[in-house]
């Protein structure tokens, strides 16, 4: 706090005038100088308290300003991990860490030629050798209107019938029989892929010479997809059944006005999106099941009702042979029936019937799922995301230059033990697990000087279990890295377009990001996918099967 001690009488002369306190300007107070003799844990405790405040105040400016159209004060993080041990944001598992796609190769060796032109040389003298040509390419492309008129036949038989010759057959299966299948092709790939808005295709097309609408842009956009949305669906049967391990993740998908949310399930070989209005661990046994609607009544699902304290009167209820409900109606039905109807009661049972339904419908129970430790996700084999782990640590601030000492030993000690469970991961020993668990103890139940330390370290060290998942497991990540990229994209769409405003244009949205995603990690072209699926060539293979055969030929013979 500043304060202006010079009042209008003091300027007038009168040396006796009252002093003026004058508040034009507010600075957050520096926190004393306290000796280390009179630190008690509750100074420490409310030292670091204070500290918290500061920061909550500072963001808290930080947003008033940028309300006010200025600049908030600049945040400026050192960068000592990303270029030293672990680099957490960015894990790179490549040879000399190099970032993806930027390998050299070949320019020209791959270029398909449309036309060659031979250019003769001018004054050649006399008596001169012809040695052959020297090949220089030049790539263009070309964009413009290409318009067919099909002038069809009519005749009229003698019966008096009439008869037209048939349009060709790519014509008559594309969407309104009026656009060519590459042009359909182009305005799926610009919205979906390049993320250009709809009016702004329109603009597009019609600079270019296409007499279109806006109605028969979003129609070519959302109508007439039902087999490309088929094959999303069972994009996610195909992933389940042949991975050991998926990551997940959800986002904010706002739809009809309302605030609605989209689940990510994929790895390195598919990506899926589906987009609810709940992100509850309900919603997402529901995605599990694939398509499936039943609901398994079993030892498995006693059990889990049991693990997650469902009261001994509901539970022995439910307890009875085998039983399998088609839909919800007909479970909730049952549920009634039961005398189950209390709302945590109804959760309780109806995740546990989810998760039996999941198991019973071919799922294999030593899946792993691997998240940020959002709490619908904690199912099957749960695996934690040790980059989101260590952003608790990493968020503190120590306020004197002991804590940051600890704070940032700490962090180097976490990234070092990252990099030897990495190295295990290339070579698993059943040798070196006590090694790790034991260091993994040493490390998050250490006692420092910095109070909100200690309790974050502890916090992570109850998630033993789940972070070191990958001792038994191997073969699983250890970060969620391929679900915070594969759901960014979902994300720039959504901050582009905003939200979606019927059923029809979120399952699209579904979908095409599903199988861009799922294209890129087979490897394959999405503009040639879309071009053979538009035309029903057939050349490139259902992407589900693709994804069987890859991850057949992944498996040690």
């Amino acid at each position: 706090m500043v304060i202006n001690t010079e009042g209008p009488a003091e300027k007038a002369g009168h040396s006796n005038a009252p002093y003026v306190l004058v508040f034009h300007r507010m600075s957050i107070p520096k926190i004393p100088d306290i000796p280390d003799e009179e630190r008690t844990p509750l100074v420490v405790f409310l030292l670091e308290v204070i500290r918290l405040q500061q920061e909550q105040i500072q963001a808290l400016r930080d947003e008033i300003a940028i309300l006010k159209g200025e600049k908030p004060r600049p945040k400026i993080k050192p960068s000592k991990l990303d270029s030293g041990t672990g680099t957490p944001d960015n894990d790179r598992d490549n040879d000399k860490g190099k970032r993806p796609g930027s390998a050299k190769r070949s320019k020209l060796g791959e270029i398909e030629i449309h036309e060659t032109v031979v250019l003769k040389a001018e004054s050649v003298p006399p008596g001169s050798t012809f040695k052959g040509y020297e090949d220089y390419t030049v790539q263009d492309i070309v964009l413009k209107a290409h318009n067919v008129l099909y002038r069809r036949e009519r005749w009229q038989t003698p019966g008096g019938e009439s008869m037209i010759a048939p349009l060709p057959q790519e014509v008559q299966t594309l969407n309104g029989g009026h656009f060519e299948h590459s042009l359909n092709a182009f305005v799926l790939y610009q919205y979906h892929h390049a993320q250009v808005t709809q009016p702004l295709i329109l603009e597009q097309l019609r600079e270019l010479g296409i007499d279109i609408s806006a109605g028969q842009v979003n129609r070519i956009i959302t109508e007439d997809h039902d087999e490309l949305h088929d094959e999303k669906d069972e994009l996610l049967r195909a992933g389940l059944e042949v991975s050991g391990h998926v990551n997940v993740d959800d986002t904010g998908a706002r739809h009809k006005g309302k605030n609605g949310y989209c689940t990510h399930i994929g790895n390195e070989l598919f990506a899926w999106f589906q987009s609810t209005e709940s992100k509850s661990r309900t919603n997402f046994l529901e995605l599990l099941r694939a398509g499936q609607t039943n609901y398994v009544l079993n030892a498995e699902a006693i059990e889990y009702m049991r693990r997650n304290k469902l009261p001994q009167a509901q539970l022995q209820r439910l307890i009875a042979d085998d039983q399998w409900f088609v839909n919800e109606a007909e479970w909730m039905a049952a549920l009634a029936a039961r005398d189950i109807t209390k709302k945590w009661h109804i959760r309780i049972a109806t995740e546990g019937a989810l998760l039996a339904s999941v198991l019973a419908n071919g799922i294999n129970p030593e899946l792993v799922i691997i998240s940020d430790d959002a709490g619908q996700f904690n199912v099957l084999l749960h695996g934690l995301c040790w980059i989101h782990a260590e952003r608790t640590i990493n968020k503190l601030v120590g306020f004197n230059d002991e804590q940051r000492k600890a704070l940032e030993a700490s962090r180097t000690q976490i990234w070092d033990f990252y990099q030897e469970l990495k190295a295990y991961r290339e070579n698993p020993s059943a040798e070196q697990k006590p090694a790790l668990e034991a260091r993994f103890d040493e490390i998050f139940t250490t006692r420092t000087c910095f109070v909100t330390l200690n309790q974050a370290l502890k916090r992570l060290h109850n998630n033993k279990s789940e972070l070191l998942l990958v001792l038994e497991r191997p073969d699983i990540p250890l970060h969620n890295n391929t679900s915070e990229g594969d759901i960014r994209e979902y994300v720039k769409r959504r901050k582009i377009s905003g939200g979606t405003r019927s059923e029809l244009g979120r399952r699209c949205r579904d979908t095409f990001a599903s199988l861009k995603k799922t294209c890129r990690k087979l490897g394959l072209s999405f503009w040639q996918f879309l071009n053979d699926r538009l035309c029903n060539t057939g050349s490139i293979a259902p992407l589900p099967e693709l994804i069987r055969q890859r991850a057949a030929e992944a498996e040690p013979s």
